[in-house]
C-alpha cells in the first residue's frame, strides 16, 4: 500500500478541517481501502455557537459523501457533549440513534452524520480514520483469521468480534477499552468489517493506516495468497449474446422493472468462473455493508443462465423466510452478481450507477475469496448476520418512501449518427433521463464528445458495414445486457444535384448511408429488440418524404425508401411487441448541415432575415435538435406504448406537408 501523503500539499492547508479532507481523500482514492461510500473519517475541534460559547465538536463524514471526493461540507459539525451522553445510555434503537445524531448537528440542514459517529466520538484522539481494507478483512474471513491478526499486530491493535454498526458497536468498543491505554493503542480491527486508526495529527493517523494495511498485504504475499488470483479468458459466441438478452429479461421480471446486465469477461472474472466450485464460493460479501449493494450471496449460472436465476430467487425467498420477522418487507429476488460457469461474471442492477457499484464490489470480493481459499477457505459472515445488515431497520425505512426513478432508468438505447446534431441531442436527452446509451458514429471525435458522460458507451462504427455493426452491438449487449431502443439516425445530405447530372456514385453513396445502413442496423438489432423491455425503434427520416425538393433526388428517394422500410418493419415486428415509428424533421439549423453563412445565403434568396428564415413555419418557431430528441423520447417511452407505424413531423408546421 503506497503512502501518498505529501507534506508540501498538507502545509498549504488552512485548518484542521482542510487537513481532515485531505487525508480522507487520500484514503478514498485507494480502492483496496474504500469502495463507493464505504469507510468514514472524523476530526475533533471546536465551534463558537450563536451565543458566543465555544463547544467541543466532532466533524464526521456525512451521508451521501464519498471519501474519494469529500469536501468541507461533507463533514457536518456535531456537538460532542450530546454524543457522549448518548454513549452512556443502556440501549438505543437505530432509528432513535439517527434522530439523535441529527439533533446533535449545529446546522440542521447539514448531511446526516455517519452511523458510526458515536464510535468516532468515543475514541479520544483528534483524528480518526476508518476503512474496509481488503487485505485485513480477507484475513479475518479465513480460518484462524482472528488469531492471525492478533499475531500480526500484537498489543498495538485491538481485535474485536463483529457486531452491527451503530450504538451496539460503540458500546462494544467502550467496554473493550474501559481500562485500555489509548496512548499505546494504534488501531482497532473489527473482524469481517474493517480497521480504525487514530492519532493527534492527521498524518500520523493516515501513516498508521497505510502501515497496518501494508503489513496485512505482506502477510498475504508471504503465504502465496496474492498469487492465488486466477486469470482466464473467454470469447463470447453470438448465440450467447442472445442468451444474455434473455437473461436480462428474466432478471427484470424478478426485479419488477427494467434492469441492466453486464457480462464481465476480464481475466479476473474468467479466471474465477473457471475455478472448480466457483458457484459455491459466492456465499457472502467481503464486508457486511456490501450486502446492501449486492445482497447476502450471489447466483450460480449454468448453460443459458436462466435456470440459475430461478434457483437464486427460490433460495433468496427461503433466506428471507428463515430470518424475517413481522416488521420486515422482502426485497426483490434478483441477484446482483452471478458466476456464469466457465464464462465469467454477470452483474445485475437497476441503474448505471448501481451497476458500477456492483461490479467494483464483486471484483474486490473475488480477489479476497481467492486469497482466503489459499489460506484454507472463504469464511464470510453467516446469513443470519448478513440478514441483519441487508434488512437493517434504517434500510427498511427507505422502502416506505422510495425515490422516483428517471423515466428511462434500466433501459438501453442504441443511437446511430451520434456525434453531432440530432443524434448527439438524442444521446444526451436519453442519458439525462436515466437511459444507458450506446452512441455509434464514424466520426473520429466521438469519444471526445461524450468523454464526460458516464452513461454513454461511445463506439466508433461505420453503419454501412454489417460486420462493424455486429461488433458494436455485441459490445453494447456485453456492457448493458440488451437493446430496448434503436434510434436509427445516421445520414448525410449530399450536395444539390439534378437528376440529369446525377452520377451512379452519388446515387449509390446517398442510398448506402441514408437507406442501406438503416436496414443493416435494424436487421442486426432485431434479435435483441425482440428480447427487449417495451422495445421501440425510432427512424429519423425527413420532411423530404412528404415534400421533396428539386436537386435532392437521391436524398429524398433514400428517405422515402427508409420510411417505407419502417412501415414494413412495423408490420413484421409488431407480433414481437416492437414498435416502429418515424420522425420527419425539417429545418433543424443547429446541426452540422447548416452554418451561419449558408443560413444567410438561403434567407437572402427568399428575401428574409436569418431569424425569419429560421422561423419560416406555421408556428413561427425555431426547431432544434433537442426538439427532435424530445419526440424520440415520446416514441421510445411509456406514453407511446400503443403506437406503431406512425409518421410525425417535427418542423413547426410546414405548408407543403400540412
Amino acid at each position: 500500500m503506497k503512502n501518498r501523503w505529501d507534506d508540501k500539499s498538507a502545509r498549504q492547508l488552512q485548518d484542521l478541517l482542510d487537513l481532515r479532507c485531505y487525508g480522507a481523500r487520500l484514503l478514498g482514492q485507494e480502492e483496496d481501502l474504500v469502495l463507493h461510500g464505504g469507510g468514514n473519517c472524523s476530526v475533533k475541534g471546536e465551534v463558537v455557537n450563536l451565543f458566543g460559547e465555544t463547544e467541543a465538536t466532532l466533524f464526521v463524514k456525512g451521508s451521501g459523501w464519498n471519501l474519494a471526493s469529500i469536501e468541507r461540507p461533507g463533514f457536518p459539525a456535531t456537538r460532542m457533549q450530546h454524543l457522549q451522553r448518548l454513549l452512556q445510555l443502556d440501549s438505543l434503537s437505530d432509528s432513535e440513534m439517527m434522530r439523535q445524531l441529527r439533533s446533535s448537528l449545529f446546522d440542521p440542514g447539514a448531511p446526516t452524520p455517519s452511523v458510526e459517529a458515536l464510535l468516532h466520538a468515543l475514541i479520544p484522539h483528534r483524528f480518526v480514520d476508518h476503512t474496509h481494507a481488503d487485505a485485513v478483512v480477507a484475513i479475518s474471513n479465513s480460518p484462524g483469521g482472528e488469531q492471525a491478526l492478533q499475531q500480526l499486530y500484537g498489543d498495538e491493535v485491538l481485535i474485536l468480534p463483529y457486531v452491527m454498526p451503530g450504538f451496539i458497536l460503540a458500546r462494544q468498543v467502550a467496554e473493550a477499552t474501559r481500562d485500555a491505554d489509548w496512548s499505546t493503542l494504534r488501531g482497532i480491527v473489527l473482524l469481517h468489517h474493517g480497521i480504525f486508526t487514530f492519532a493527534e495529527q492527521a498524518r500520523d493517523s493516515y501513516d498508521t493506516m497505510i502501515e497496518l494495511v501494508s503489513r496485512a498485504e505482506d502477510w498475504l504475499a508471504q503465504r502465496g495468497a496474492l498469487a492465488a488470483e486466477a486469470r482466464g479468458a473467454y470469447s463470447p459466441a453470438d448465440h450467447e449474446l442472445v442468451q444474455l438478452a434473455d437473461l436480462r429479461r428474466e432478471a427484470a421480471g424478478l426485479y419488477g422493472a427494467p434492469v441492466l446486465v453486464q457480462w464481465d469477461c476480464s481475466p479476473l472474472a474468467c479466471g474465477f468462473a473457471q475455478r472448480a466450485g466457483a458457484g459455491d464460493l459466492v456465499s457472502g460479501p467481503l464486508t457486511p455493508d456490501h450486502s446492501l449493494h449486492c445482497k447476502a450471496f450471489g447466483a450460480s449460472l449454468e448453460d443459458d443462465g436462466i435456470g440459475g436465476l430461478g434457483k437464486f430467487a427460490e433460495r433468496y425467498r427461503q433466506y428471507f423466510a428463515d430470518h424475517a420477522q413481522a416488521q420486515h418487507q422482502c426485497l426483490d429476488p434478483m441477484p446482483r452478481y452471478g458466476v456464469w460457469q466457465g464464462r465469467g461474471m454477470v452483474y445485475f442492477a437497476p441503474s448505471l450507477q448501481r451497476l458500477e457499484v456492483v461490479r467494483d464490489i464483486t471484483c474486490h470480493t473475488l480477489r479476497a475469496i481467492q486469497w482466503a481459499e489459499a489460506l484454507g477457505g472463504w469464511q464470510p459472515l453467516t446469513h443470519t448476520e448478513l440478514f441483519e445488515v441487508e434488512y437493517w431497520e434504517l434500510e427498511q425505512a427507505k422502502l416506505k418512501s422510495p425515490a422516483r426513478s428517471p423515466a428511462f432508468q434500466g433501459k438501453v438505447a442504441v443511437v446511430s449518427g451520434a456525434a453531432s446534431g440530432i443524434g448527439r441531442a438524442t444521446v444526451e436527452t436519453l442519458a439525462s433521463r436515466g437511459c444507458a446509451v450506446v452512441a455509434l458514429d464514424i466520426h473520429p471525435d466521438l469519444p471526445r464528445v461524450f468523454e464526460h458522460s458516464p452513461g454513454v458507451l461511445s463506439l466508433h462504427c461505420d453503419v454501412t458495414n454489417a460486420d462493424a455493426i455486429a461488433s458494436a452491438l455485441g459490445r453494447a449487449v456485453m456492457a448493458f445486457g440488451g437493446v430496448d431502443i434503436l434510434v436509427s439516425n445516421a445520414g448525410s445530405f449530399p450536395a444539390s444535384m439534378g437528376l440529369a447530372e446525377m452520377t451512379d456514385q452519388a446515387w449509390q453513396s446517398a442510398m448506402a448511408v441514408n437507406l442501406d445502413s438503416h436496414m443493416k442496423l435494424l436487421r442486426a438489432a432485431i434479435p435483441f429488440l425482440s428480447r427487449g423491455l417495451d422495445p421501440a425503434v425510432v427512424i429519423i427520416a425527413s420532411k423530404n418524404v412528404p415534400a421533396p425538393g428539386p436537386g435532392a433526388g437521391a436524398y429524398s428517394a433514400a428517405k422515402a425508401g427508409l420510411t417505407q422500410l419502417a412501415r414494413v418493419a412495423a408490420l413484421e415486428l409488431g407480433a414481437a411487441g416492437i414498435r416502429v415509428n418515424v420522425l420527419h424533421p425539417n429545418a433543424v439549423f443547429d446541426t452540422g448541415l447548416w452554418s451561419d453563412a449558408i443560413i444567410q445565403e438561403r434567407a437572402a434568396r427568399y428575401g428574409m432575415s436569418a431569424d425569419q428564415y429560421r422561423r419560416n413555419n406555421l408556428l413561427r418557431t425555431e426547431v432544434t435538435a433537442v426538439d427532435v430528441a424530445r419526440m424520440v423520447c415520446v416514441f421510445a417511452g411509456a406514453d407511446a406504448l400503443k403506437t406503431t407505424g406512425a409518421q410525425v413531423p417535427v418542423d413547426g408546421g410546414n405548408e407543403r406537408v400540412v
